[in-house]
């Protein structure tokens, strides 16, 4: 071997080992960045001369199984912090505040006052108990339409997000593109744009697709394209206005309607799938339990007469005499009333008597005999909370129910949805929890290994630099013995 020739090899050495340790530091410095995939210095030989080429520690089937996970968390997590919320309408069972304990509650003072129909303090009672039951459905309504309220600005704010994800995603692609074509290192560009699909994937359920020269394409779950060379449009349609038992406004990708029932390619996850579902399935099933429920308490209350029409009595809505159809119409809960005309604490004040003897719509329903003891019609109230009656079987509670039960059905359906979410939120978290470790395990930088590798690296830039050293001499030596 020439001196030339060993002088360029240890030269090309030397420089090699230099990059290689420049990865190596790169490492180093972003190993704390859980967004960094560790750089590998891969060396290659062109024209005779080493060359250090960085590549990037990527698992294909790993990101995917990450990105699949993380949407389906997301979807639980959306969906139970919502129920979370719901649930606060049934409240602890101590404190007596769901409807379902009202409901109980109702029951006890109306047999009280059955026991002893003359005792005005019974009937207050009564009417104090009616009115808290009202009052639990009314701030149930209004619970749910808060928190369907506040899920219609998520959605839209999510919806913000996936836009804005994309544009920067179109950025960092046509980089990695461009870079790849022109043979720069863009193994931070990757990175970059791995970043994005991880942050995306928790709002929308995705697919990857790689293609040629680098570059990617992503579809949602259902198979709309989101980003192909540009990104798709992502529109949420605020103008449908929210209505009590009605879905919200629905999600466009490309034109195409991704979320309600219409929807020819729904999503099938990301927290975007758990808003609408919070939204318009299971906020709006609640209400119409709900409602339902109010329905049924006009219903076992009312008024009846042969030859007579019957009529609401000790619950109405809004103060109308007409007794509502099954199913319930939509934010009938919010409309539940006590009759002012047992109430003697309004103006014009009404009468406790009218509950007993049944004449609140007047002489022609009167059952009393005009004592103060008369209690036929107070215990054919008892009757009526106590005996099953229709509701609504498109609900899933049941079709024949007491009032109690379909009250407790309602609060029981609930608190099911919560568990289950709850169940589901820790089982998805788990998954990701493996499939983010299995990741990282194979994309991570691992400061022993980078260490030990420094060290190989060194060793082997001294003996570089000490050839150098050598054929330094040998060279000055032969041109003094020339000279």
């Amino acid at each position: 071997m020439s001196l030339t020739v060993a002088y360029n090899t240890a030269r090309s050495s030397l420089q090699a080992s230099q990059s290689q340790m420049a990865v190596v530091s790169r490492n180093t410095a972003g190993a704390t960045d859980p967004s960094y995939s560790r750089k590998i210095g891969a060396l290659s030989t062109q024209g005779g001369f080493a060359r250090v080429v960085v590549l990037r520690a990527s698992d294909r089937a790993l990101l995917n199984k990450m990105l699949e996970t993380t949407s389906d968390a997301a979807t639980q997590k959306a969906l139970l912090e919502g129920l979370q919320r719901l649930s606060h309408t049934i409240g602890d069972p101590e404190l007596d505040t769901s409807p379902a304990a009202r409901v109980g509650a109702l029951s006890a003072a109306l047999k009280q006052y059955a026991n002893a129909p003359d005792d005005n303090v019974l009937a207050r009672g009564f009417v104090k108990a009616a009115n808290d039951l009202a009052t639990s459905l009314n701030q149930a309504t209004a619970s749910i339409n808060a928190v369907r309220q506040e899920t219609q600005v998520q959605i839209g704010e999510s919806v913000a997000r996936i836009n804005e994800m994309l544009a920067k995603f179109k950025l960092a692609n046509d980089e990695v593109m461009s870079g790849s074509a022109l043979g720069r290192d863009v193994s931070d560009a990757l990175d970059t744009r791995d970043q994005l699909i991880a942050k995306l994937s928790e709002e929308i359920g995705i697919t990857v697709v790689p293609r040629a020269d680098n570059d990617i394409a992503i579809y949602t779950d259902s198979g709309v394209p989101l980003f192909d060379r540009l990104p798709r449009s992502v529109r949420y349609d605020a103008s449908v206005p929210l209505e009590a038992g009605k879905p919200g406004g629905a999600v466009f990708i490309d034109g195409v309607q991704v979320t309600g029932s219409n929807s020819p390619m729904p999503l099938n996850s990301g927290k975007l799938v758990g808003l609408v579902q919070l939204r318009d399935d299971v906020a709006v099933g609640y209400q119409r339990q709900l409602d339902e429920l109010a329905r049924g308490l006009i219903e076992a209350f009312k008024e009846s007469k042969a030859g007579l029409a019957d009529l609401a009595g000790v619950f109405t809505e809004n103060g109308t005499p007409t007794i509502p159809e099954m199913p319930a119409s939509a934010g009938l809960a919010a409309r539940l009333k006590v009759n002012p005309k047992v109430d003697p604490t309004l103006s014009p004040p009404g009468l406790y008597e009218r509950i007993r003897d049944g004449d609140i719509n007047g002489a022609p329903y009167r059952q009393g005999d005009g004592t103060a003891s008369f209690s036929a019609r107070l215990y054919q109230l008892v009757d009526a909370m106590e005996t099953s009656q229709d509701f609504d079987p498109g609900l899933g509670l049941g079709d024949a129910l007491t009032i109690q039960d379909f009250a407790s059905s309602s609060a029981g359906w609930v608190e099911a949805k919560r568990q289950d979410s709850s169940q589901q939120l820790s089982y998805q978290e788990t998954l990701l929890a493996q499939a983010s470790e299995a990741l990282s395990n194979a994309t991570d930088v691992n400061m022993d290994d980078e260490t030990a590798l420094m060290l190989q690296l060194e060793k082997s830039y001294a003996a570089s630099a000490k050839l150098l050293s050598v054929i330094d001499q040998m060279l000055k030596t032969l041109l003094n013995a020339v000279g």
